[in-house]
C-alpha cells in the first residue's frame, strides 16, 4: 500500500477544496493515485450535491455583464445569506452572466450545457460548488440583451439588479434611471403598459375600500377610478417622481437630458419564492422527544 504523505493530501485539497480527512481517505482508497483520488472525491461531491438539490433556495445574488450593446443579467439562488458572500459563489455568478452575454443560450438547459472555465460545463461547476460549500444552488432565471442603443446596469448590493436600454449622450443619466428603478420598483415604463391583472387587482381593493365609505354609487365610482389612476402613476416609471430631484418626474428629467428609455428589466433575489419558515421550538421539541424515545 502506498504511503500517503501530508504533501499529497495538501495538493489534493488545493485541487478540490475537500476536507483534509476526505482527501486522505480518497488517496488511501486510490492507493496514492492522485488522479483516481480526485475522481473519487468528485463522485462524493456530486452525491452531496444531489442530497442538497431538494432544499429551498430563496437567497442568492444577481449578477450583470455588459459589453457594448450586448449584456446579460442572471439570478443564482442559494439557501442562506452566508453563501451570498462566498467569493467562489460570487465569481461563479459573474462568470455565468458573462457567458450568457457571449453565447445567448436559448434557455436554462442550454445555459447549463455551456462550457465554463475550460472544459467544465455550467451544470458540473454548479454541482461542484454545492459539494464544496454544502448548500443547494440553482440558476433561477436570466436575460440576454442586445440593442441598437445603449445598455447600463445597476446593482443594489447583490440582491437587486437592473438593466436599462436607453438612448442619449449622457451615460450618467442611464445609470441614474437604473438606480431609480432599483429604489422605486416600477412595473412598466408608462401607465398604459401596466399589466391588466395588476390594474384589476388594484381596482378590486379600491372598490372594497370605497364601498365601506357609505357614499353614493357615483361618488364610489369616482373614488375607485381616482385610486386606480394614483396607482398607475406610482408604478409607471415615466410618471414617478425622480429620486434625485423631487421637483421632476422621470419623464421630465429624461426630456431635459435629451434621453429616451426603451426598456428595463429588474431582478429581485428570491422574488416569488416561498421561503422556508423554521419553527425552532418545534425542532427542539422533536429532538427532545427523539432522545427520550431512544433512552
Amino acid at each position: 500500500m502506498a504511503t500517503i504523505t501530508a504533501a499529497m493530501v495538501g495538493e489534493l485539497r488545493a485541487k478540490t477544496d475537500a476536507p483534509m480527512m476526505e482527501c486522505k481517505k480518497a488517496l488511501t482508497e486510490a492507493d496514492g493515485d492522485p488522479v483516481k483520488a480526485e475522481e473519487l472525491l468528485r463522485v462524493k461531491l456530486g452525491s452531496k450535491a444531489s442530497k442538497a438539490s431538494s432544499r429551498i433556495t430563496a437567497e442568492g445574488v444577481v449578477a450583470t455583464y455588459i459589453a457594448g450593446n450586448t449584456g446579460a443579467m442572471v439570478e443564482i439562488n442559494c439557501e442562506t445569506d452566508f453563501v451570498t458572500k462566498n467569493d467562489e459563489f460570487i465569481d461563479f455568478s459573474k462568470a455565468v452572466a458573462k457567458l450568457i452575454a457571449e453565447k445567448n443560450p436559448a434557455d436554462l438547459d442550454a445555459l447549463n450545457a455551456l462550457t465554463i472555465e475550460g472544459s467544465t460545463t455550467v451544470e458540473a461547476k454548479r454541482a461542484e460548488l454545492i459539494g464544496r460549500i454544502g448548500e443547494n444552488m440553482t440558476i433561477r432565471r436570466f436575460k440576454f440583451f442586445k440593442t441598437d442603443g445603449k445598455l447600463t446596469s445597476y446593482l443594489h448590493g447583490t440582491s437587486i439588479g437592473v438593466v436599462v436600454e436607453y438612448a442619449g449622450a449622457d451615460e450618467q443619466v442611464g445609470k441614474d434611471v437604473a438606480m431609480h428603478i432599483a429604489a422605486m420598483k416600477p412595473v412598466a415604463l408608462s401607465s398604459d403598459q401596466v399589466p391588466a391583472d395588476l390594474i384589476e387587482k388594484e381596482r378590486s381593493v379600491a372598490s372594497l375600500k370605497a364601498a365601506e365609505s357609505g357614499k353614493p354609487a357615483d361618488i364610489v365610482t369616482k373614488m375607485v377610478e381616482g385610486s386606480v389612476q394614483k396607482f398607475l402613476k406610482e408604478v409607471s416609471l415615466f410618471n414617478q417622481t425622480f429620486v434625485k430631484n423631487d421637483k421632476q418626474s422621470v419623464e421630465q428629467m429624461l426630456k431635459a437630458s435629451n434621453t429616451s428609455v426603451q426598456s428595463f428589466t429588474m431582478f429581485i433575489v428570491g422574488e416569488g419564492i416561498e421561503k422556508k419558515q423554521d419553527d425552532f421550538a418545534a425542532e427542539v421539541a422533536a429532538q427532545v422527544a427523539a432522545a427520550t424515545k431512544q433512552a
